[in-house]
This record gives C-alpha cells, structure tokens and sequence, in this order.
C-alpha cells in the first residue's frame, strides 16, 4: 500500500495568506490552488470577514507542496501543533486501510467521505498526537 505523496500542511487562525505569500518571497514557485471559504458550498452562516479565510493553499517549492488553510472560525490554533502530514493514495480503500491503522490507540477526527472539491477524505490524531489527513483524489 505505497503512498502517492506525504505533503505538510500548516493550519493558521486568519493569517494564512499572509504567512503563504511569505513563503512564497521566500522559496519563489506559484500557488497551485488559493481559495477561501467564500469560494466553497455555500454557507450563510459565513460572516463576511470568514468568507476571505483561506480554504486551501498550496505552494509547489521544487519538489514538494507546502499547503495551508486557515482554521473554521472559533476553532483554536496552537502554534507547534497547527500542522498536519497529508498523505494521498490511489485508492480509497488504502485511504480506509491508512486512517484506520493511524489511529490505532487514538482517534479519528472525520471519518473517510466524499468531499465537495471530489476527494475522498478523512483526519485523525496518532496515539503520538500527530494530526493526519488522508485522501484518495478523484479518477480523472
């Protein structure tokens, strides 16, 4: 069950933009994707200010992707433990397989489900309290 990719992605509270332009000056490359929560389903119980939050950014820097978002409005970010390591798989029963076995002896934070931008997603916490996301993307 090898893995597509192992990417880091950081979670921020309402400075995401300014922290991936940052990175941006900093390794140079170009936004692969850059939406905000107001680019999503619609939602009306987004203020205006959520809706400019960004949804998900991610920054190709040579050969890797540094992806961000920030968090849903109220939920609280602590800097050190604000990232995740996203892996992506070919298939979704190896994502199944994947959220399972991480979160032997700790918890699943959402299950594996079909998402509105097409992949199949799902998070958890290791018993080592390492926040994961899992995807299989869709067929293209």
């Amino acid at each position: 069950m090898p893995a597509q990719s192992c990417y880091t992605y950081l979670t921020f509270d309402g400075n995401c933009q300014e922290a991936f332009e940052f990175y941006r000056k900093v390794f140079g490359g170009e936004f692969q994707v850059f939406s905000t929560f107001g680019e999503g389903p619609e939602d009306s119980s987004l203020s205006d200010a959520d809706k400019d939050r960004i949804m998900h950014v991610s920054l190709s820097i040579g050969t890797t992707v540094l992806m961000g978002s920030d968090s849903n409005a109220g939920a609280t970010v602590n800097q050190g433990d604000n990232f995740s390591l996203s892996v992506t798989m070919d298939r979704k029963d190896e994502c199944d397989e994947l959220l399972t076995r991480l979160a032997t002896g700790s918890s699943i934070t959402m299950e594996m489900q079909e998402q509105f931008w097409g992949s199949y997603f799902g998070m958890c916490v290791d018993k080592f309290g390492i926040n994961w996301m899992v995807l299989s993307e869709p067929d293209q």
